[in-house]
């Protein structure tokens, strides 16, 4: 058996042991569905080119291009460099608890991240939250009406803060992109919470004193630290 699948704290996540390089078609099989399973999988001492990284990438799907900055190289388009520079002003790119994209119309099903230069130890770990558990631990009134609304998501939403010196750089699209979606989505048999609070501006019906409860609720739910997986970067050995 040339891989393992490692779950890790109440099944936030999962470490996945295996040669990415060498894998085979059946232990691609069991990736995907360890992906489905538990939401974030991860891999450790995997070195990779971006030619090597975008090859895994499309045996998962057909990547997406990333509407607001500009790729890595012309060779590499679909590779989105995310990093933080000294001179930088205010908050990291990204930092804030967000689904990636969610403000277009066909959102990414996965977000792949690689890691190239390693801070110390604790300083830059990354956090996600399973929203299948966050469901999962929703009051029945809330999972009720949460199953029969749709929200609208913003490239303007408040974690655009986060972006302002990267697209300084990089930007290549300067208009506000709007989707809006379902906020329960269907993964095999479980369900997920689809609410992307950096990008969330408003319930897909007129506001009412319910809703703006709702919206609070779910902010301070989704992100429990009972249903959170912190992902410490190692350098690879």
């Amino acid at each position: 058996m040339s891989i393992k699948i490692l779950p890790i704290k109440k099944h936030t996540a999962a470490e996945i042991v295996c040669n990415l390089s060498k894998i085979k078609k059946s232990d691609l099989l069991m990736i995907k569905k360890a992906l489905n399973e538990f939401g974030m999988i991860f891999f450790r001492d995997q070195k990779l080119t971006s030619k090597n990284y975008l090859s895994f990438a499309k045996k998962l799907g057909k990547p997406a291009f990333y509407p607001r900055l500009k790729g890595l190289s012309k060779k590499f388009p679909e590779i989105t460099v995310v990093q933080r520079k000294k001179k930088d002003k205010g908050p990291s790119f990204g930092e804030q608890f967000h689904t990636d994209s969610s403000y277009t119309k066909k959102p990414p099903t996965f977000t792949m991240l690689y890691s190239k230069l390693v801070p110390r130890k604790g300083l830059a770990n990354t956090e996600f939250s399973s929203q299948y558990l966050a469901y999962e631990n929703l009051p029945n009134k809330y999972k009720s009406q949460l199953n029969k609304l749709r929200g609208t998501f913003s490239s303007k939403g408040p974690i655009a803060i986060t972006t302002v010196e990267r697209v300084k750089e990089k930007g290549k699209l300067n208009k506000e992109l709007k989707a809006n979606h379902r906020l329960v989505r269907k993964i095999g048999k479980k369900k997920s919470i689809y609410f992307s609070a950096g990008h969330f501006v408003g319930f897909g019906t007129r506001k009412n004193r319910k809703l703006n409860d709702l919206e609070k609720y779910l902010k301070k739910h989704q992100i429990k630290k009972k249903f959170q997986f912190s992902l410490e970067w190692e350098k690879i050995s």
